[in-house]
């Protein structure tokens, strides 16, 4: 994986074997930070990456110049690569081992994106009740946007607070969003 744009520009990552991840491929995430780059100044936001698993999202954010990212994964061994990977860049990223459901029935923050990108095995049931906890606790700040990486095996067009869907491959990008 690599980092698309900002000041760590083309700086290739390379995680271990070990790691349980499946990294959003570059084609998606600059995608995806294409539209992101249309609606926010980076430099003014806070983020939350839910599911960080390798921390390639938030490296991203964090080089186009987010000051405050929450990252959240359950896996030792991907904070341990994360709190590594972002000291050796000189990021600052906010590293919590919980579990996402555990982590989002404990904060009270908000913010203006929440990247999530569960295991492709989520079922429906478990992606609508994070759906859900986000938006029941008011996790977003006014026009946040909520962004769930999913198979194309799972449709989320019919929840609440749902915008749009964008697909790459084989996976897609449901995008929500918090109304005023």
């Amino acid at each position: 994986m690599r980092i698309i744009s900002g000041v760590h520009k083309g700086r290739k990552i390379i995680a271990p074997n070990n790691l349980p991840i499946r990294p959003t491929t570059d084609i998606s995430k600059e995608s995806i930070f294409n539209i992101l780059s249309n609606q926010y100044f980076f430099n003014e936001i806070r983020v939350l990456d839910l599911f960080t698993g390798s921390g390639n999202i938030s490296y991203e954010f964090a080089s186009r110049g987010v000051k405050h990212i929450d990252c959240v994964d359950n896996n030792f061994n991907c904070i341990n690569f994360i709190k590594k990977t972002s000291e050796l860049l000189n990021m600052n990223l906010n590293l919590f081992k919980i579990d996402v459901n555990n982590y989002l029935n404990k904060i009270n923050n908000r913010y203006d994106i929440i990247f999530a990108d569960p295991p492709y095995n989520y079922s429906l049931n478990e992606l609508e009740n994070i759906i859900k906890n986000i938006f029941e606790r008011s996790l977003l700040n006014d026009f946040g946007v909520l962004i769930i990486e999913h198979s194309k095996f799972i449709k989320l067009n019919d929840l609440n607070n749902f915008n749009k869907m964008k697909k790459y491959g084989n996976c897609c990008f449901s995008f929500f969003i918090q109304k005023r």
